[in-house]
Order: structure tokens, then sequence, then C-alpha cells
């Protein structure tokens, strides 16, 4: 059990290495630790927490802030509650087996996804995401098919309605969507109306249709409607919904799928 005293040190050392990252840019391993007069072993413990929390970004034998490697803000939400929509992903990858074929929309929920999906053969993966099409394709016999569009530069995403029209063309076994809000009086629900008509699309065309999120989208309210709650079949997050948005998804025969909490690590 780690002891008051120690706990109080170690935060102080984490003030003090992210004051010297701030003030440098781009810190050593090596040099924290001479500064600190401790070791690279105990500095490497330090950084865990800080990285972990995205305060900082792992460099070889090096840490530097999220900005000094030009990260985008889609890069930032992908740390953001990672553990947790890891956790869902983990959930949803079980549903998919090798030959599968699946539909998936952009959003660091789906993008995480894709990277549990890494375990998977055979897949065919349609998608409007350049991160989950390079990371399923040319792997494990996959065969991806990218839509075509007005590409973000944010997320590195095809939008509009060329998009549209080419995941319509499919028809797949799963069909996979984020969300950025969702309420018991309008349904899933997002910030953007092109992001909004591409999930909307995307669940028309699975034969399992399937919104994964986490907890902290229930009871916001986003700008578009993206689906009815009779829309979608099953809805895998980490925590139960509140009352009132489960008793709309029950109504509609919705299968809610809580997934296993995620393993939390021992503080330093």
């Amino acid at each position: 059990m780690t002891s008051t005293n120690e706990t109080q040190r170690r935060s102080k050392r984490h003030a003090e290495i992210l004051r010297i990252v701030r003030e440098q840019g781009t810190s050593a391993v090596a040099d924290l630790a001479n500064h600190l007069n401790v070791s690279q072993e105990s500095i490497r413990r330090d950084l865990k927490p800080l990285t972990e929390r995205g305060q900082l970004i792992k460099l070889h034998g090096a840490v530097t802030l999220p900005h000094h490697i030009g990260e985008a803000p889609f890069e930032r939400r992908m740390r953001e509650n990672h553990a947790i929509k890891r956790a869902i992903a983990q959930q949803a990858a079980l549903s998919i087996q090798d030959g599968d074929s699946i539909m998936l929309d952009t959003g660091t929920s789906t993008s995480i996804l894709a990277r549990e999906l890494l375990t998977k053969r055979n897949l065919t993966v349609i998608t409007n995401s350049s991160d989950i099409a390079r990371t399923l394709a040319t792997v494990n016999g996959n065969t991806v098919f990218m839509a075509g569009g007005q590409l973000r530069g944010d997320n590195g995403a095809a939008f509009g309605s060329s998009a549209v029209e080419f995941i319509c063309k499919f028809r797949v076994r799963h069909a996979i969507v984020s969300i950025g809000a969702i309420d018991a009086e309008t349904g899933p629900m997002d910030i953007d109306f092109g992001e909004a008509e591409f999930a909307n699309a995307v669940l028309r065309q699975g034969e399992c249709a399937a919104i994964i999120t986490d907890h902290t989208k229930f009871g916001r309210a986003g700008l578009v409607k993206v689906c009815d709650f009779t829309d979608i079949h099953t809805l895998i997050t980490d925590q139960p919904p509140p009352g009132d948005i489960m008793d709309k998804l029950l109504q509609a025969q919705v299968d809610v799928v809580v997934c296993p909490a995620p393993i939390q690590t021992a503080p330093e």
C-alpha cells in the first residue's frame, strides 16, 4: 500500500515533470531522471498515469506535449475515455466472426473497434473512415471498400451524397455506428449533419444494426437526429442508460448490452 508521504512525493514529481515538459516542449526520460534525482525506472512509472490521462505523449525515450506532434482533434478524442471505449469495442467484437461483412462509420469508438478486429480474418469491411480502412486493409485476408466523397481534414473521413450512395450498394451482416448524443425524446443524435446522415445510412444496410457509445452520451442533446430507437437492434455501452432512455429502448425491443468494466491498474 502506498504511504501518504510517497503519494505526495509522486504528486510533486508529476507536477515538476509537467512543468519541465511545458517549458522544453520535449524532454528525454534520462534528462527528467537526472533533474529529479531518481532512476529512469521511477520516471517511467511517473510518466505512465500522465500519458494515460493524455497530458503527455510518449516518444522513443522521451515525452512531449500533445500539440507538439501536430495532433489533430480526432486523435485527442481517441484518447478520451479510451479504456471504456476499448471495453465497449471488445464487447462489440465478440459478435463478429471470421468471414463476416461489417459496415462502420467514422468515430473514435468505431476506430477503436477496428483495432479489436485485427484478430479476425477474411472480413469484408465498408467504411468512410480512412483510419479504419488503413487499420483493416491488407491484413488477414480482409477486403475493404472505402466510400468516396468530400474528405474531412480532422478525421480523414468522407461524407456527402456520393459517400452515402456508395454504401447503399452493400448489404452487410453487421452495421455499427457511434453517436454523439442520445436522449429519450429524440433518440440517437449527432452534432454534425453529414455524420448523422451517414450513420443513418449505415444502420439501414445491416442485418444487425448496432450503436456503440459510452455513458457520457446519455442525456445529451445533439443537433441532428440519427435514427429512431426502432431502427437499431443493439446498443452496446459501459453503463445502464438512465430510466427514461432505457424505457424507450425496451419499448423498441433494443437489446442493451452493458460491457464489463475495464480493468483498472493499481495506482503507482
